[in-house]
Formats: structure tokens, sequence, C-alpha cells
């Protein structure tokens, strides 16, 4: 099986998502569930232990400012500054695949996704959780409004917590108040922060043994159903068609995630990202022998046409 990157003959790097939101939304409940639900190696970065109440059952040692999880995951403190903490992060063997950092709740998480450009991390997203029952009226609160809005503003992904202490009405009307402080962000609900991590975090597609599209995935939240659909091809890509079908993808389509190799740089692989409306794609490293271009879209059930995309990659 050709190697991807990540794995061995291309550098390895950690993907960084930012945890934002104002006191009292769920960040570290959030925090909590990544850690319980992760299915890959993830080093979270805290203010205080103690506020995380990680479940006993998951550690297996801690060494000072360092918790080490029975599933491959580590938490480090804040307590001596970011520049520590990511030292420790980058001298893990092997580094995590993915870095969340949870910010505290008067902070800008915007300011603090500017670590995730940082040697040998890429930021994936900032996520800003709020509180259904609060959120609206905090954002005119004379002394806090103005932070709560500058956090939504600085959201890709909106996680709109305690969906189970408002009516649906009241769910509406605030998805859609939301949309309009954050246009370019997504909206998900949910209850206790429990949220499939993939709705918050880019994926790479699975390898596939030839050219062609799984199975789709399904993956339940608390208010919809969202399927993954995957694509792989040995060619190399247009960049018309990609930035094609980043302009034309629905809305329903709430993340695309993945490595190409375009036919300008076909020796090099390019990472795609894509969180709601907002997306880029990005120089990657030398793309190794066989290895082949992948895709993943995650969106709500019939999203994509499976056959327009095929035909706009070149495919169909």
């Amino acid at each position: 099986m050709p190697s991807k990157p990540g794995e061995a003959g291309t550098p390895a790097t950690t993907e960084v998502t930012v945890i934002g939101g104002y006191l009292g939304a769920g960040k570290t409940t959030l925090v909590n569930h990544i850690l319980r639900t992760a299915d890959t190696t993830v080093a979270v970065l805290v203010n205080d232990f103690g506020d995380i109440n990680i479940d006993e059952e998951l550690i297996e040692s801690e060494d000072g400012d360092t918790i080490s999880l029975a599933n491959g995951c580590i938490c480090c403190s804040l307590v001596d500054g970011f520049a520590a903490a990511l030292t420790t992060i980058s001298e893990l063997d092997p580094v995590p695949q993915r870095l969340v950092i949870e910010a505290s709740g008067v902070a800008d998480p915007g300011s603090v996704a500017a670590y995730g450009h940082g040697p040998g991390l890429t930021l994936d997203a900032v996520v800003v959780v709020v509180d259904g029952e609060t959120v609206k009226a905090k954002s005119s609160d004379k002394y806090v409004g103005d932070t709560v809005l500058g956090q939504l503003r600085s959201a890709d992904i909106i996680v709109l917590n305690k969906l189970d202490l408002i009516d649906d009405q009241r769910a509406d009307e605030l998805r859609s108040w939301l949309q309009q402080q954050s246009p370019e962000a997504v909206v998900h609900g949910a209850t206790n922060s429990e949220i499939d991590p993939a709705l918050l975090f880019g994926r790479v597609a699975a390898r596939l043994s030839s050219s062609s599209y799984s199975t789709p995935n399904h993956a339940s939240t608390a208010e919809a159903v969202f399927q993954s659909w995957s694509w792989e091809s040995s060619k190399a890509v247009e960049r018309t068609a990609v930035e094609r079908i980043m302009s034309d993808l629905p809305e329903s389509v709430v993340r695309a995630k993945g490595v190409v190799a375009l036919t300008e740089t076909p020796d090099t692989y390019t990472v795609l990202q894509r969180v709601g409306k907002r997306w880029s794609l990005r120089p990657g490293g030398p793309l190794p022998e066989g290895g082949r271009s992948q895709l993943v879209f995650i969106g709500t059930t019939d999203a994509i046409d499976d056959d327009w995309l095929r035909a706009q990659l070149g495919q169909g």
C-alpha cells in the first residue's frame, strides 16, 4: 500500500483545532467527549487539568503538566504557556495527528488559531461552542457582548449546545441568528456537547482499491443524519475542476478534505480543506511513489450527486 502524507517518506504534520466559546457554553465537556471518542492520536492543551475532569478509566499516567491516556491521547497544561506546551507536543514520538487547543472563555479563538500555523502544524478549524439558552442575551450585554460576537465571527464551525433546554422554534431562530453573525460558518446542534468528531475534524478519505466511490457512511447527530462520500484516483486533477466543485457544492455539504495531485504539479500533493463555505488549497510535500488523490465529503443525505462529482473530476 503506498504511503500517504504523514507516513514514512513524507513529513508529518499535526492538524490543529481550536475550541472557543464563552464561559459555561460547554467547551470542556466537548473536550472530554473528543478524548472519549477519539479514533486517532489527539493532544489537548488546556488551562487547568482540574477543569476537564478526565474520566479516570482513561488516565494511564500523570507526569507534572502532562497526562497520558490509555487510548494514546495526551493532555498538556498551559501553566507554563503555549511555547512550553507546544515544545512538549513536538517532542512526542510519534507526533500526534491532531492537536486540540481549548481557549479560555473570554479569549478570541481566532487569535489562538495563529498557533496553528507554526512549524509542523496545520490549522484545521476554529470551533466555537455556544449556550443555546443564553448566547443571544449575552451577545447584547454591555460588558461581554463584544467578546461573544467576536468569538462567533472567528468560527468555522459553531456548536449550538444545550438543545435539550430550548424548544424547536427557539433552536431554529438561533440557527438563523448565528448564521447572520457568522455567515461563513457551519452550525451544528448538540446536547451535552455530543457531536460526531467527523463533523469537527477534517478527514482524509480511506484508501480504496481503485478509483471509485465508497458506500456512504452514516454519522448520527442530535439534529441530522450525515453521509460521507469518498473518491480516489491515480490520475492528476485539473485545478479548475477542484475550484469549480468548491464553488458549486451545496450548503448541505459541511466538510470536504483530502489530498490531490494537480495536473500543474503532478509530482506533489496539494491539500484541500473546506469547512462550511470556506475552502483552501495549499501545497503539500512530494507525492510518494504510487500515491493517489483522495477526497472525502460530508453532508446531509443526498447532498452530493455522484455522477456530477465524477464528471467534474474527469472520471465520469
